[in-house]
C-alpha cells in the first residue's frame, strides 16, 4: 500500500478557488493511478476525478466538469486538484486514492482535507 497525505483544504466562498494536493510515498508513483473523492454529511462517497498512471488521461464527475483540474507531478509523486469556481454543494472531505495501474481498484487512501465553501 501506499501513504498518501492530502493538503490545500479549507474554507472558501462561492466562486472561490481551492487547489488540493496529495503527495505519496512510494518509488512507484508513476505506476499508479491517481483519484479524488469526497464525502459530504449524510452522503456516500464519491469519484470526483481520476487521472492514469499511463498516458495522463483524465476523467471527472459530471458535476464537477469544467471546475475542476485533476494533475500529476511524477517527478514529486503528487497528485493535484484544482478546485475553481466552487459552489456550495461542493462542501464536504476529500479523499486522494491510488489504484496500481489501471486496475480501477483503489486500495490506499488519505485521511482526507476538509474543504468548505460558504454563500
Amino acid at each position: 500500500q501506499v501513504q498518501l497525505v492530502e493538503s490545500g483544504g479549507g474554507l472558501v466562498q462561492a466562486g472561490g478557488s481551492l487547489r488540493l494536493s496529495c503527495a505519496a510515498s512510494t518509488n512507484t508513483f508513476r505506476t499508479y493511478t491517481m483519484g479524488w473523492f469526497r464525502q459530504a454529511p449524510g452522503k456516500e462517497r464519491e469519484f470526483v476525478s481520476a487521472i492514469d498512471w499511463s498516458r495522463g488521461t483524465t476523467d471527472y464527475a459530471d458535476s464537477v466538469k469544467g471546475r475542476f483540474t485533476i494533475s500529476r507531478d511524477d517527478d514529486k509523486n503528487t497528485v493535484y486538484l484544482q478546485m475553481d469556481s466552487l459552489k456550495v454543494e461542493d462542501t464536504a472531505v476529500y479523499y486522494c486514492a491510488a489504484a496500481l495501474f489501471d486496475t480501477g481498484r483503489y486500495e490506499s487512501w488519505g485521511q482526507g482535507t476538509q474543504v468548505t465553501v460558504s454563500s
